[in-house]
């Protein structure tokens, strides 16, 4: 059985089921719904926390939807950017450390095959097999090295043309997160908006909580109950902000 594990993950058997799930890989369906929460979230809790500082500090609904489109735009531009750029820093960081692997695999070869040999021996492998493995290994360079980033480092590989996409995804979530509590200003009177936004975002970040519960690991109702109570106690410091510098209108 470790044998047969042994050879796919070195590539050299692949069944029909093997190449639809490497096809519809879990790990790229999680990452892109990381991006798609991290925006919409962030875009959620940071925009009403503007809105509620803004509603309670006054009752102008025109000055609270301004303030609320602004920090929606600067919010997306924001998060798009910062999603460009880690992804581009982890992609470097990527290429940093297999270009160090390379380096140490030339210069200290047994050492280097030491580790490779110490893995899998944690593994469970020994004898005669776990012998094979690691010249089967350390036969070439670039599996070599990718071993080692993968199952020492911990790293895996970042496509550096992802970034845009990430970006994209990450600031459009934003955008799509941001109105959710802002839509409600729209429509009725700032005292009522503000808990109807509260109420309207409390049940959004449950439903995404749950929702990447069920799509990754973890408790769907805990997951998304967790999210709800941070997301809402978050925003609910701009409400204070607000209340604190509440402006009074002058008579006459």
């Amino acid at each position: 059985m470790r044998q047969k594990l042994f050879n796919t993950s070195l590539g050299q058997s692949h069944t029909e089921d093997d190449r639809y799930h490497l096809m519809h890989d879990p790990h790229k369906q999680a990452s892109g719904l990381s991006d798609i929460i991290l925006g919409g979230q962030d875009g959620l809790v940071n925009v009403l926390g503007v809105i509620l500082g803004v509603a309670a500090a006054t009752s102008d609904p025109r000055i609270v939807l301004v303030a609320g489109l602004a920090a929606t735009f600067a919010e997306s531009v924001s998060m798009g950017a910062v999603a460009y750029t880690s992804t581009l820093a982890d992609a470097d960081f990527y290429e940093a450390e297999r270009a160090r692997e390379f380096r140490h695999i030339n210069e200290i070869p047994r050492l280097e095959k030491n580790e490779v040999r110490e893995i899998y021996s944690k593994k469970g492998f020994e004898g005669e097999l776990l012998d094979r493995i690691v010249e089967t290994i350390t036969a070439n360079e670039d599996v070599w090295v990718a071993v080692m980033m993968s199952e020492e480092h911990q790293l895996s590989p970042t496509d550096r043309k992802t970034a845009i996409k990430s970006a994209l995804v990450v600031g459009f979530s934003a955008v799509v997160g941001s109105l959710i509590p802002l839509a409600p200003f729209a429509f009725l009177p700032v005292a009522h908006s503000m808990w109807v936004a509260v109420l309207v975002t409390a049940l959004v970040l449950f439903a995404a909580g749950a929702y990447k519960a069920r799509s990754t690991v973890g408790h769907p109702g805990k997951s998304g109950l967790e999210m709800a109570v941070i997301g809402t106690l978050s925003a609910l410091v701009g409400y204070a902000v607000g209340v604190l510098f509440k402006i009074t209108p002058s008579v006459g």
